[in-house]
């Protein structure tokens, strides 16, 4: 303390006031240069802005004069109604040489019913079906246009031009645009046109591409750029011809008070530099040992409470900070915990390093630091899990952004060593005191939370409810069951459902695991296979199935069996070798059993999977792709992985005839499928008018209510026997 008094009487007595002194000087100083430099950039903007709007009024008119000078010719009314068009004739005087010379961006010809004729795309002719992608902004002028020529209104929009015209600024494709339509009319009055027979054309140019750096160029002005909101730039409004704003167009405003006050506010700054200079040299000597002994102090304290890695408060710091939160929880107030942690961390681990890895980290905890208040608290507790605290925060749809900001703030790349990578979060959440006051039970229900964010597909977060905890002793219940079912056999069983082809006749069936719980009953596969494969009892489950699928073959020799693979067991090393090991065993013929995999599976590891897969067909074994249709990326799939069968998801089958999106699905699938030398299954038949549409659109083989439901092994002989008299019915 007395060490201290001399750099506060200095800091009393000489700091403050001088420091007061240039403060104020410089605000009177900066004071006088905004006043005086603010009234001539309003000017300049003004007449930026007046500038810009008669640019783009130009612009507009530009491309109905552009327009006109072809389309006002008794040549080009010839040429349209040629069979067929002369299409290079076409492309030099009404379309690519719009591009190349006007700058337009596409220009379509509509014949007399609107149908296009013609089309050209950036300087190239195109697919006159392609202008379907601009029909919801053009045809609202062809039909204006239209009934001015029915009515035989021949008056051209301005004195400037010589034929009728439409035209509005628009989106187009998602961009903006000009569109203007106008009239192929005989220039001579030689040809004769009956009003509303004629052909159109139709221009397109986008605001957002040449169009900017014209008008760069031509009107001297800064960067435009094409925005949906305007930001702190300059700007004016899109309007189209309906008044309904599209956009605007922004740019950097000329400020000459700006470079005015900025080269005045260079000499200030020197000037304060200066002195302030000479006020650091001498608190450098009066304050360098105080300040080393307080920065040795504060370093070991920081270590002591923080993470080496990240910066952050580590687990001590943040439970001493969640304890006394929750203290203050006692007395009224009230806070939230999230536990947090990285999807596919692991991956980039072992793809790139641990030293990649800690980068990650690294910038995984920056990313949350912008994101949460000065108040909160972020901690990592080691590994690749972190912990925020939020005092005086319950508000669902306020934690619900936090969480949703984080999840975006994620799921952009990581840039690590020179790679990309990607990674996704499960968060966990839990409040205080609603679901209690002490941190190591918090912290408890925190985890089942972000342990059911990553049970539902992780990358999520989930609030605990106290049916999670409920959840979580019924598993660990269910756990040690099928350890029991597993050993014992009791409860366990396989069900199959027919497979029938097109001609009705049951070509297999697919087996379908039926576990009847001792306490709870019939336990179905979604709830059962889940707990298998977080305890790795999938592994033995799976080979249970496989030698019972295995020993239901060898009963039904004209039969297959289908059975479903677990991604997880694809994971474990040997998986293939121990399948066709079990397949030996039982004696059991390859070509009957068919395994179903998700794209669960094929994510996973590529090289793994292709090597598995592979030496699996290599044996005779067929594989389908279950599920087809519902993910994102099938047909890459199809393309880097060896199948012989996709099986189409119930939903688009079950939606035949309620949405035109699932027929035409499904008719894709078929094609795709057939093409690739595919047999195509779908699954969820119920009717017949479903049966009758998947006959009809080629599906070779149907699975559903409608041939029969899951039965056990001993009626499947009758159900041959049953498909075999209805054929012959």
């Amino acid at each position: 303390m007395i060490g201290a008094r001399p750099g506060r009487l200095l800091l009393k007595a000489v700091i403050v006031p001088t420091a007061g002194a240039l403060l104020l000087l410089a605000a009177m100083v900066g004071a006088v240069l905004h006043f005086a430099t603010e009234g001539s950039d309003a000017v300049a903007a003004q007449r930026q802005a007046r500038l810009v709007e008669v640019a783009m009024l130009t612009a507009v008119t530009g491309v109905r004069k552009d327009q006109e000078a072809s389309t006002y010719w008794d040549d080009a009314v010839r040429r349209v109604h040629e069979v067929p068009l002369d299409l290079p004739w076409i492309d030099q005087n009404l379309g690519i040489w719009f591009h190349s010379y006007y700058k337009h961006d596409e220009t379509y010809v509509l014949d007399a019913r609107e149908r296009p004729v013609y089309a050209m795309r950036n300087g190239r002719r195109a697919d006159p079906r392609q202008f379907s992608g601009i029909a919801p902004g053009a045809q609202p002028l062809v039909a204006q246009l239209r009934a001015k020529l029915r009515r035989g209104d021949l008056a051209a929009a301005s004195s400037v031009e010589q034929t009728p015209g439409a035209s509005t600024m628009a989106m187009v494709r998602g961009r903006p645009a000009i569109v203007s339509v106008k009239p192929i009319l005989s220039e001579t009055g030689e040809i004769t046109q009956r009003p509303g027979s004629e052909h159109l054309h139709l221009s397109v140019r986008y605001l957002d591409g040449n169009f900017l750096t014209d008008l760069a160029a031509d009107y001297g002005v800064e960067a435009p750029r094409f925005v949906t909101m305007p930001s702190a730039r300059a700007a004016i409004p899109l309007w189209s011809a309906e008044h309904r704003l599209i956009g605007y167009i922004e740019w950097q405003a000329f400020r000459p008070g700006h470079v005015v006050k900025r080269h005045m506010a260079i000499v200030l700054l020197t000037a304060l530099g200066l002195i302030g200079a000479v006020l650091a040299w001498l608190l450098n000597r009066n304050l360098r040992a105080r300040l080393e002994l307080e920065t040795s102090r504060a370093q070991a304290q920081h270590l002591a409470f923080h993470d080496a890695l990240t910066g952050l408060p580590n687990r001590a710091l943040f439970n001493d900070r969640t304890d006394h939160a929750l203290a203050r929880t006692r007395r009224g107030e009230e806070a939230t915990l999230l536990l947090l942690d990285l999807d596919r961390f692991k991956h980039v681990n072992d793809t790139f390093g641990h030293q990649a890895g800690d980068e990650l980290i690294r910038e995984f905890g920056s990313r949350l630091t912008a994101l949460v208040r000065e108040v909160d608290t972020i901690a990592r507790l080691g590994g690749d899990e972190f912990a925020i605290l939020l005092p005086q925060l319950t508000d669902k749809d306020a934690i619900d952004g936090l969480c949703q900001r984080i999840l975006s703030a994620v799921h952009a790349p990581f840039e690590v060593l020179g790679n990309q990578a990607f990674v996704g979060v499960s968060i966990g959440v839990v409040q205080a005191p609603a679901e209690g006051t002490d941190r190591v039970d918090l912290m408890r229900k925190a985890d089942i939370a972000l342990y059911k964010a990553k049970a539902e597909g992780r990358d999520c977060y989930r609030h605990f409810d106290l049916s999670m905890d409920a959840t979580v002793k019924l598993r660990g219940t269910v756990e040690e069951d099928l350890r029991s079912a597993l050993a014992t056999g009791e409860g366990l069983a396989l069900h199959y459902q027919p497979l029938v082809g097109t001609d009705g006749k049951m070509v297999g069936v697919e087996a379908l695991l039926r576990w009847v719980h001792p306490e709870q009953g019939l336990l179905p596969p979604a709830q059962v296979i889940p707990i298998a494969e977080e305890t790795g009892l999938i592994i033995p489950l799976g080979e249970w199935v496989l030698r019972e699928s295995c020993a239901a073959a060898k009963r039904w020799p004209d039969l297959f069996v289908a059975l479903n693979l677990s991604p997880v067991q694809f994971r474990t090393t040997g998986f293939a070798e121990r399948v066709l090991e079990i397949i030996r065993e039982t004696g059991v013929r390859p070509e009957q059993l068919e395994l179903e995999v998700t794209e669960g599976v094929l994510i996973d590891d590529d090289e793994l999977v292709r090597a598995g897969l592979a030496q699996l067909r290599a044996a005779g074994l067929r594989i389908a792709l279950d599920d087809f249709g519902t993910g994102y990326s099938s047909l890459s799939y199809l393309r880097k992985f060896e199948v012989d069968k996709i099986k189409i998801d119930r939903s688009f089958v079950q939606h035949l005839g309620h949405t035109v999106d699932s027929a035409a699905i499904i008719h894709a699938v078929v094609t795709l499928g057939h093409a690739m030398g595919l047999t195509v299954t779908a699954e969820g038949v119920e009717t017949g008018d479903q049966q009758r549409f998947l006959k009809l659109a080629g599906c070779n083989q149907m699975q559903g209510y409608l041939f029969s439901r899951p039965v056990p092994a001993g009626q499947i002989t009758a159900l041959v026997a049953q498909r075999c008299a209805l054929r012959a019915a």
